[in-house]
């Protein structure tokens, strides 16, 4: 495989099972020197051979995580086969890093088995999950993450533990994907990382001389990302690599790529592009960290508006009608200039989310379809905004609801213009529609940025 940057070459493409999640590996390359652009559906030779010349890396945000174990098959297997065709030697099935799934909804297990299918001829699946940058660690096969200052197990943190689509109750991943898929997982722990490259490879190998479906890597701090990028672009040099984790793939294997001279050092560095007027923020999270994000806003001057999703059912469908008086305050607000957030819910403990799960049920939508239909009745929202303003800076925020959001939108693709919050950079929109050509965006998982985010995305703040 070839080990240097030149011409079109691709190094990695990924796919990433929601759409806010799929900008923590955008983030990663493009921090790294690598021109990466993510797009909303995979991009045909023509496209990046005219419009995106000397592409080093991409992605495609898919929308699986919220996806039956059938239906994510069905449009994982489609693609990941165009992935592959690229003949870039990784190819990235990128999941949250709170590893967000379960046997009935997004099940990482059932992308393991479709990757397994298309690509037979690798080792092992290497699963990393872990990443420092993002205060991620997996030890001895059990995952932690962070919330504000403190570390929790993934089973006890306050969000992950209470999660309303994929409650996390258990830290062991290899537990996890027990109740997901038939695939054996081996362990590659922290113990195991430590020492010479020498000593790490021939554990490597001796483990997967026993023909594990899947290695799952410990991480706990940058020398183990180090090593681990080394294991998996060594892999890649004998067969195309299918590689499922976070976005510490990417940081792992940027680190291995900037180590051995693949790509350049230092990293590129980024000025803060300031403010673009006023910003428009539309929510569909229901996390305690978006929650503290949207007090914040409303705190300072941001005009908050509260969408009354549960009205699209009681209108039978006709949410335009539901949504005409929160779209008519929006407009009115930004043409005001005034920054404007526009919610489902305050918060997991707001009882209008259970109020509109019901209500949407009893309408005749599956709960596993409830983020789908909320997040296409906010894209609707938000392009009827865009029309009628002025507006060249947005933020969608909510992972389970972003993807969909943004489908509605008439856009080709994002790259990264500056990081803001580790995950949730600032980006461009490309677009033949010259309504969005040009228009910035920052899309924001529940978990991520501080109270101030919303604050820092409209004055164009680096972190």
């Amino acid at each position: 495989m070839q080990q240097t940057v030149q011409g079109s070459s691709l190094l990695l493409a990924y796919y990433g099972d929601d759409f806010t999640g799929s900008t923590d590996s955008l983030e990663a390359l493009t921090l790294a020197g690598l021109r990466t652009v993510l797009f909303l559906r995979c991009p045909d030779p023509v496209l990046l051979r005219t419009r995106f010349p000397n592409l080093q890396c991409f992605g495609v945000a898919g929308v699986t995580r919220s996806m039956t174990p059938s239906a994510l098959a069905t449009e994982l297997s489609t693609g990941l086969s165009q992935l592959r065709q690229t003949q870039a030697p990784i190819i990235h099935y990128k999941v949250c890093s709170t590893f967000d799934s379960s046997p009935a909804i997004g099940s990482i297990g059932k992308a393991i088995d479709v990757g397994k299918v298309l690509f037979h001829t690798q080792r092992t699946i290497p699963l990393l999950v872990g990443a420092p940058a993002l205060r991620r660690y997996t030890v001895f096969g059990n995952h932690f993450a962070a919330m504000w200052k403190d570390i929790y197990r993934l089973d006890r943190h306050p969000i992950m533990s209470k999660h309303p689509v994929t409650p996390m109750d258990e830290a062991d991943l290899r537990c996890l994907l027990r109740r997901q898929t038939d695939s054996i997982v081996a362990l590659m722990s922290v113990l195991d990382l430590e020492g010479s490259v020498e000593a790490v490879e021939e554990r490597f190998d001796r483990l997967v001389v026993n023909s594990p479906d899947v290695v799952l890597f410990d991480v706990l701090n940058e020398d183990h990302m180090l090593v681990i990028g080394h294991l998996i672009w060594r892999e890649a040099q004998s067969a195309q690599q299918f590689v499922v984790g976070s976005s510490g793939v990417e940081y792992a294997l940027t680190a291995h790529w900037r180590a051995n001279g693949t790509i350049p050092t230092p990293a590129p560095r980024f000025n803060p592009v300031g403010s673009a007027g006023p910003l428009l923020v539309v929510s569909g999270s229901c996390s305690a960290v978006t929650q503290r994000q949207i007090e914040w806003a409303v705190q300072h001057g941001f005009v908050g508006v509260r969408i009354p999703v549960e009205q699209y059912a009681r209108r039978h469908g006709r949410y335009r009608g539901a949504f005409q008086e929160v779209l008519e305050q929006a407009v009115a607000a930004l043409n005001a200039e005034r920054n404007v957030v526009l919610y489902t819910a305050l918060g997991p403990d707001d009882p209008r989310i259970s109020e509109t799960c019901q209500v949407l049920q009893s309408a005749g939508v599956p709960h596993e379809a409830v983020g789908e239909t909320i997040g296409r009745r906010l894209g609707w929202l938000t392009r009827e905004v865009v029309k009628r303003t002025a507006i060249r800076r947005l933020l969608i925020a909510g992972g389970d609801t972003a993807g969909y959001t943004v489908r509605e939108l008439d856009i080709d693709g994002l790259e990264m213009s500056m990081p803001i919050a580790p995950g949730s950079p600032l980006c461009v929109i490309h677009a033949a529609d010259s309504r969005y050509d040009g228009l910035q965006v920052a899309l924001k998982g529940g978990q991520v940025g501080g109270e101030d985010y919303f604050g820092r995305v409209q004055m164009g703040l680096c972190e």
